[in-house]
Parts: C-alpha cells; structure tokens; sequence
C-alpha cells in the first residue's frame, strides 16, 4: 500500500521532536556525568594526606589542605590517612599500674653484654611520615613498630654493660635504640618515623638492687669527693701561680736594679780612676773626706782630758724608757 506524503507541518513537528529528544539525551548525560563526577571531589584537613589509587595501583599521594578532586570511582580512588598526630607506644611497666602482667615483665626484662638483667620501662613516639607505606606496606603499623622497638633496644642494650645502661651512659643507649629503630622501619617501608624514645624507669631486678644502691652511693661520694678536690684545686692554683708570678717579676725587677746599680758603681769608679790619674794628691783627699763625712756622724766620740779619772756611765732613763710599756 502506498504512503501517503507527509505535509510539510508533520515533518516539521517530528524533526522538533527527534532535537528535543536528543537534547533531553545530551542534558540527562551532562547531568549524570556531573554526578559521578561529584564523587571525584574530597576534602583534606590539615595534617591528611591522600592517596590516590587507578584502578587498585598507587597513582601519587596528595597532602594539600582543601577541596580536592580526582577522576571519580570505579576509576580512581582515595583514603585518608592521618599524618599529623603523634602516635606513641609503651613498653614494659606501664604508668599507673600496680601489677604488671607476665607480658609486661618479659618487655621489660633484658639481658645487658655482662650477663646482667636490667628492667627497662620505655615509650616511643612516632607519627606516619609516608601515608601509601603504611597504608600498603604493612598490614599493622603498631604491631610492626612493637616488635622493632624491642628487638632494637634488646640489640642496643645487649652491647653495654648494667652500668652504662642504668648510669653512666642511658642517654647514648637511647639514642643507639632509636636510631637502629629507625633504620629497621625503613627497611619494612613502614613509613613510620620515630621522633623520640623516652625512658620511664631502669632498674636492677629487686634481688640485687640494694646491692646496685649501694654502688650508686659510693660513686656518688667519688664524684662528691672528685669535685671537691677539683674546686679546691681551682682555688689554690690560681693562686700559687699568681704567687709564682710576682716572685718571678720581683727577681727579674731586683736582677735589673742590681745591675743598673753595679752599672752605676763601675761607671763612677772609672771616672773616679780617670780623675785620680790627673791628680791623685787632690782626689785622694777628697775621697778620704767623703768618707769621713760617711763614717763620723755615727760614731760616738768622747775627748777625755790627760790625767783626768772617767767614771763609768750606766743609762738608767733610757733603760727604763726601754722596759715600760707603750
């Protein structure tokens, strides 16, 4: 059967039609790209970080604070991890625990390099330093960061003695302990970072610890004892040596005058010399007279006349001026 011929107006209407239809197609898929695009977008805190995985594989992670976006699921997706706090954990006697646990007693209990046993309370602070490690590397970061602390800090402390971990050098033995720890964590690709390993208490097993007591005593008389000696030793040897000194320049400045002065003598006796060859007669006269001006005002003279009888004289007044008192 033939068909008839569309007017003009029908074709019209259907072509109208088929745009319009295809409009509500193009703005139904805008609509809808624009919803699963929606669940691209994300918001990061300060301190979160993102990571972003394509299809399952580890694309980048994203730490800028904001509203984020990445291509939406299934194609690309995110965690957030929390890369800010401080994380921190504790080994051997907890804090405000009366009764430790067996569990508690064997972290704290290690062995040191002189078949000592020393008990060690610790706590170890860390944040993450690298979201995708240890999101995806390892299955439980705190489990991890447990056992690794205390196979470094048994290492460490198995290479010093009781008194270098209890006395004399704890803070080189924590600082060994984080710096192994850290090493062993990078190794896992953990991503932890460890910030600082603070120790609580270390001491010796209560059977010997009067014992260690009374070693800590006496080396704490030693030190009392060596800075006392060396305070005393601070005070006198400044001293002896400024003595040392002025002795020393009051030698030098006697040496000088008793040359200047023999200087002066042998120069006046060469003029005295000189003189004298020109004319002895007068210069030995007036040295005789010089000498008398020098010689006579101390001497007590006393002229007697011939014949005449001296009675002894005794000083009565100046003696007793003498024995009285001031």
């Amino acid at each position: 059967m033939a068909q008839e011929p569309q007017s003009s107006e029908e074709r019209v209407r259907r072509q109208v039609a088929r745009t319009l239809a295809n409009v509500a197609v193009v703005l139904l898929s805008i609509a809808l790209l624009g919803v699963w695009s929606w669940f691209g977008f994300y918001q990061l805190e300060p301190g979160q970080a993102a990571v972003i995985l394509r299809f399952g594989r580890y694309v980048r992670t994203e730490a800028q604070p904001g509203l984020r976006w990445h291509l939406p699921p299934p194609i690309e997706e995110h965690e957030v991890v929390n890369v800010a706090s401080i994380e921190r954990e504790e080994f051997g006697y907890r804090h405000g625990v009366e009764k430790p646990t067996e569990e508690e007693k064997l972290e704290a209990a290690i062995q040191t390099s002189d078949a000592n046993i020393v008990l060690l309370s610790f706590v170890v602070q860390y944040r993450i330093k690298d979201a995708f490690q240890s999101r995806y590397r390892v299955a439980s970061p705190g489990p991890v960061l447990r056992d690794a602390a205390q196979a470094a800090i048994r290492s460490v402390v198995g290479r010093n003695t009781i008194d270098n971990v209890l006395y004399e050098k704890s803070g080189v033995v924590l600082a060994d302990t984080q710096e192994v720890l850290q090493q062993t964590l990078d190794l896992y690709d953990s991503g932890l970072q460890v910030l600082s390993i603070d120790l609580q208490d270390a001491q010796p097993p209560a059977s010997v610890r009067a014992a260690f007591d009374d070693v800590l005593g006496a080396k704490q008389d030693r030190d009392r004892t060596v800075n006392e000696a060396q305070g005393y030793a601070n005070e006198v040897l400044p001293r002896a040596r400024a003595q040392a000194i002025e002795q020393t320049e009051g030698a030098k400045g006697y040496k000088e005058a008793r040359i200047a002065e023999s200087t002066g003598e042998a120069s006046r006796f060469r003029a005295i010399a000189g003189e004298y060859q020109k004319a002895p007669e007068v210069v030995r006269t007036r040295l005789f007279l010089e000498t008398m001006e020098q010689v006579l005002p101390s001497v007590h003279t006393v002229i007697v006349q011939p014949g005449t009888a001296v009675a002894p004289y005794l000083p009565l007044d100046a003696l007793r001026g003498k024995e009285e008192p001031k």
